[in-house]
């Protein structure tokens, strides 16, 4: 039994240990990644691979990118592989993570008589890895300073230019009342200016043609024009 597990190790650790890459990588959207798997000296000229495994009853390799000459790295869409034979080990990065890359991956050497790789799981998590910065009252009096020097301009907070936007759509709905009105007012006072200026017009062409037809006649007939007639019953 002891002769059986002897004979186990030599066969299965040398291949298992041949090739080491961590069991998981994570980050967030949008994010760029990068791990590194090393490999024993018996692999150094063979050709590295990343891939997506993929299959529902056999699992198989999808979008399989190989490493190139040493220290060349080979690009795909937002993949790369980089093969540092002098130090014995390769890198894949992956650039602008998003939440569909997450998944099972395979890291692998390709080899005559089978390759020797192994299942990585990449997570992706929602959202920016960049921190928040959270001030309470005290470190927000001390960044005040610094806040107001770079910038002069007052920046109103996404609250309050909600509750000034009805205030400011009311006050222009009311301007524009205002202006209708005094555009009406103003209208009908040109008017009245105009049947004035008219109407003293008219008279005095009256008066005027009035005095030259009174010029014409006698002094009994111009009296007569210009007095009153009245009827006696």
């Amino acid at each position: 039994m002891r002769l059986l597990v002897l004979l186990w190790g030599c066969l299965v650790l040398p291949g298992y240990e041949a090739l080491k890459c961590p069991e998981e990588i994570s980050g967030f959207e949008g994010d760029t990644v990068s791990l590194e798997c090393t490999y024993r000296e018996e692999l150094r000229d063979h050709p590295k691979y990343w891939c997506r495994e993929a299959g529902l009853l056999f699992s198989r390799c999808a979008g399989t990118i190989y490493s190139g000459e040493e220290g060349q790295e080979t690009t795909e869409g937002r993949v790369s592989i980089r093969d540092s034979r002098q130090e014995l080990s390769f890198t894949v990065t992956l650039r602008d993570l998003t939440l569909k890359d997450a998944g099972k991956y395979w890291c692998g050497v390709k080899k005559l008589g089978g390759d020797k790789y192994l299942p990585i799981t990449l997570v992706v998590f929602p959202g920016s890895s960049r921190p928040v910065m959270h001030l309470d009252s005290t470190s927000a009096e001390d960044a005040s300073p610094a806040l107001s020097s770079g910038s002069s301009k007052p920046r109103l907070s996404i609250p309050l230019v909600r509750i000034l936007a009805p205030v400011l759509v009311l006050l222009s709905l009311l301007g524009a009342a205002g202006l209708i009105a005094f555009s009406s007012h103003l209208l009908r006072w040109r008017k009245k200016a105009q049947l004035a200026t008219e109407t003293q017009r008219n008279e005095k062409v009256y008066l005027s043609h009035l005095n030259h037809r009174t010029s014409e006649l006698g002094p009994e007939e111009a009296f007569e024009v210009s007095s009153p007639t009245f009827l006696s019953v």
